[in-house]
């Protein structure tokens, strides 16, 4: 699929757009004036994969708890900052990467200049997120309600502010609850700059709800080519919203992380414990971290050559089942014995890679 041209920032050691891999971005949602817990659940996040992490300034103990977060984080930290210029100060003097601020939220001109020349002296990017749910009163009146036009140009007027002061190191967001109101807006903005956006379904719901969500919002995006950095919003552990970040650039293919499981629906053929099958699988994939494709199929007939392009699969019978790597049978193995005998397969595999490095 061909991805829409942006312009290229840096986010620590991390670039956004201009071709660069798709970034996932997660949220912190411990208190940040609690540096050692926040700093415990980053290095979980990034044990997962997360490739920039946001955490919340809302007063001066948070802002003085990111002193010891950005020396210590393994990945890039941005302060997410509303209303109070000095926070974002702050937060750029403790070391962050890049801030989440509207500029047209924080007072008056002078605030303004003065966080922007703090940024640009840093080469901090500043990511403008609008949200339907905290529209601007006039555009409100204007549009009756949230739509993609009033979320655009609620965006544009925090843009312009910056791109009078020469400032233009900027990424974009804006998030609904709603999926076909969020598709509509990135896409009109989409056609109106060429600044990176950060994607995203807000308030997408719990781990069941907003998987369905996010996938078809960020999922529809990312097919179309709209999208430089995503973030999965769920409610509960930050972790989950990692997992299901890549679930969904694997299934389009555009990044590779960890495994991926292929697993048929089964049918009236299948003579063996499916379901058990593949959760013992996928709950022991989720210790390895290398990129491997693999396939738990219902039956021996169409298994190995429906998962021809996994690298390694096994296809149940009555009481055993076969044991295939790229569609060609390895052997037939007691069903007792599926698992552990899919799991040496595995196992060579990732040495074999090792040993070609």
């Amino acid at each position: 699929m061909e991805r829409r041209t942006t312009r290229r920032l840096q986010v620590g050691g991390v670039l956004i757009g201009g071709g660069a891999p798709i970034a996932v971005q997660s949220m912190t949602n411990t208190h940040t004036d609690d540096a050692a817990a926040t700093l415990a659940q980053i290095k979980r996040l990034a044990e997962a994969g997360c490739d920039i992490i946001r955490c919340a300034v809302p007063d001066m103990a948070a802002a003085e708890g990111l002193k010891a977060i950005c020396k210590e984080s393994p990945i890039p930290v941005i302060a997410d900052i509303h209303f109070d210029y000095k926070l974002a100060l702050a937060a750029i003097d403790a070391g962050v990467d890049g801030l989440r601020l509207n500029p047209g939220n924080i007072g008056g001109e002078d605030r303004v200049r003065a966080v922007v020349e703090a940024a640009k002296e840093r080469q901090l990017p500043i990511r403008i997120g609008v949200n339907a749910g905290s529209l601007p009163k006039d555009l409100l009146e204007k549009y009756g309600h949230p739509t993609a036009e009033a979320l655009v140009e609620a965006a544009w007027r925090h843009i312009h502010i910056l791109e009078d002061m020469d400032y233009r190191n900027i990424k974009i967001s804006l998030k609904a609850h709603d999926v076909p109101l969020t598709l509509a807006a990135y896409r009109l903005m989409a056609a109106q700059c060429d600044y990176p956006l950060h994607v995203g379904i807000t308030e997408a719901g719990t781990v069941n709800s907003g998987i369905i969500k996010s996938a078809v919002g960020i999922g529809t995006l990312l097919a179309e080519g709209i999208g430089d950095t995503i973030r999965v919003s769920l409610t509960g552990d930050p972790v989950n919203e990692v997992k299901v970040a890549y679930d969904i650039l694997k299934a389009l293919g555009l990044r590779e992380h960890g495994p991926t499981l292929i697993s048929c629906p089964t049918c009236g053929r299948t003579r063996i414990n499916l379901e058990k099958l593949a959760l013992e699988v996928e709950r022991r994939l989720a210790n390895i971290s290398e990129p491997i494709s693999v396939a738990v199929m219902g039956c021996v007939v169409n298994g190995p050559g429906e998962a021809r392009e996994a690298d390694v699969g096994l296809a149940g019978g009555i009481g055993e089942g076969l044991i295939f790597r790229k569609g060609q049978v390895l052997r037939k193995v007691p069903e007792d014995k599926l698992i552990d005998e899919l799991f040496t397969e595995i196992d060579k595999i990732l040495l074999e890679r090792k040993v070609s490095l």
